[in-house]
């Protein structure tokens, strides 16, 4: 059970190409089966954390190479959508454009702070990644965005800012922090509960 973690994280990471190859096939029935894969992909980060805490494993390795793979995950699914419904993803430029950048600074602001990746998994990423599932089935499964893409760009903007002001506050690189007000009071030296089901 110790490394089943390790196990979910890796089908996560393959599961990303095998999407892309079923999206490139035009097989009949290829939407259903990205869907269901999704929906897999989606249960992996949820047990894998899960698991790794109970059994004690949850090691600043672990939850890095979890991050990372999570945002491989997505670009996969992502380009499964732009393969599938190419007009949506044109449609709405702006407000991809817009969550990449927002993305990338992530990156740019916990490196230059921290000399590394940042590494959260903050609850309001969490909620991000859930509207994200919804919108990708929506594009994906039903060639529709609409509202269930406006509430993943919502989310995503606001999840992007929250882990800016955890970088912002943290005073050392830390993973697993809930949201920017428990990075405030680590900021000023005070212990934080974390929930055993979200959060390391």
């Amino acid at each position: 059970m110790k490394k089943l973690p390790v196990v979910l994280i890796a089908t996560r990471l393959l599961l990303g190409p095998i999407m892309i190859a079923i999206a490139y096939s035009q097989v009949n029935k290829e939407r259903v089966v990205l869907v269901s894969l999704m929906i897999i992909g989606l249960l992996t980060d949820i047990f894998d954390g899960i698991i790794a805490r109970k059994y004690n494993v949850s090691s600043e390795k672990l939850r890095r190479m979890d991050s990372q793979t999570d945002l491989f995950f997505w670009l996969c699914v992502g380009w499964c959508a732009w393969l599938l419904n190419p007009e949506i993803i044109k449609n709405n430029y702006g407000s991809i454009i817009l969550i990449f950048v927002m993305e990338a600074l992530t990156y740019v602001f916990s490196i230059a702070k921290f000399g590394k990746e940042t590494c959260t998994h903050a609850l309001l990423s969490k909620l991000w990644g859930i509207t994200l599932l919804v919108a990708f089935v929506s594009m994906i499964g039903f060639g529709y965005a609409g509202i269930p893409f406006f509430l993943a760009v919502f989310f995503g903007i606001i999840g992007h800012i929250d882990v800016y002001l955890i970088i912002y506050f943290l005073p050392k690189w830390t993973h697993d922090v809930p949201s920017s007000y428990h990075a405030y009071l680590i900021k000023r030296g005070n212990s934080i509960k974390r929930n055993k089901w979200f959060n390391g």
